[in-house]
């Protein structure tokens, strides 16, 4: 791709695991200060990205694309990645923070896309090479219109792999009739039975300094925290996060509500937790409002490593 020099890069084309590592090789070679390693592969051997801004001992996370569909926020977080490492590179401010000094005091680190393999799958389809092609052509229902696959490459919905609240799930899911993969809401068989969930969960187990997480999704304009917390930071801390996006307060309920990334980092790890639920476009071929949503999140981004500690 040719990038013309452009300091803040454009985002024209749907967001696939392709062009992500294109953007992410681009920033890498422009950015020597970035860290940019890997949490490890997907089911179909793609990497995992994980880029870190700054070098201090207190550390944030920042987890987009969960979901096939949610490459949108993928797109904000290398947004606010190019930005930061531009405002860093010429000693800028933004919100009143001098970013050498957030920089040095904190740091940040973006997986802008959990599920490469899912996100693949809804922006180009599947061919007839892939490994369970007949297994994932019966999940989608015998359709190759994969538009609205959530799962990761074998039909689990990320959202609900995690080890916390399971079993509450499972019952709902099966009362609702769901007993195996599918393009969406199945949680697997087991706990962090997929590697994307399990790498995860294993790398914040082993960084204890990561003390504030956020995932991105989309559905519409909420934040949401564990309603079980009664912890007042916390409280605050969503509160403030509301204040800067303009995105409401909200909790989740019935099937949407069980074995979260937020409720498991938050209520079974003790770290302050926070899903951003972004407001998905109508078509998320359509590009044109990703620049709206990543205004919206832009205080947020800078802000939250400053109110943890």
């Amino acid at each position: 791709m040719n990038f013309e020099n452009k300091k803040y890069l454009d985002y024209k084309r749907p967001l696939d695991h392709s062009l992500m590592m294109e953007y992410v090789n681009e920033f890498s070679e422009r950015y020597p200060f970035l860290s940019v390693t890997s949490l490890g592969e997907s089911i179909l051997g793609k990497s995992i990205p994980i880029i870190t801004l700054g070098q201090g001992d207190t550390s944030v996370l920042y987890v987009g694309a969960h979901g096939g569909t949610e490459w949108i926020t993928s797109i904000a977080l290398l947004r606010f990645i190019n930005e930061y490492s531009e405002l860093y590179k010429n000693k800028r401010t933004v919100f009143s923070f001098d970013v050498e000094y957030l920089y040095s005091s904190k740091s940040i680190h973006v997986v802008p896309m959990l599920n490469p393999d899912g996100v693949d799958y809804q922006i180009n389809g599947i061919t007839n090479d892939n490994v369970i092609y007949d297994r994932v052509m019966k999940m989608n229902g015998n359709s190759e219109d994969f538009s609205t696959w959530q799962a990761n490459a074998r039909g689990v919905d990320l959202k609900y792999n995690y080890n916390f609240g399971f079993s509450e799930h499972k019952r709902v899911e099966l009362e609702s009739g769901l007993s195996c993969g599918a393009s969406e809401k199945f949680s697997g068989n087991m706990p962090e039975s997929e590697p994307e969930v399990a790498l995860l969960c294993n790398y914040l187990r082993f960084n204890e300094n990561v003390k504030g997480i956020i995932g991105f999704i989309t559905q519409k304009n909420e934040i949401y925290y564990p309603s079980d917390s009664d912890d007042i930071r916390s409280k605050k801390i969503g509160a403030a996060l509301s204040r800067m996006s303009g995105y409401k307060p909200a909790s989740d309920n019935g099937i949407e509500r069980h074995g979260g990334f937020c409720d498991w980092c938050s209520l079974a790890l003790g770290r302050y937790a926070f899903s951003v639920s972004c407001k998905k476009a109508e078509s998320q071929s359509q590009l044109s409002d990703n620049f709206k949503l990543y205004a919206d999140l832009r205080e947020m981004l800078f802000s939250f490593p400053t109110m943890i500690s």
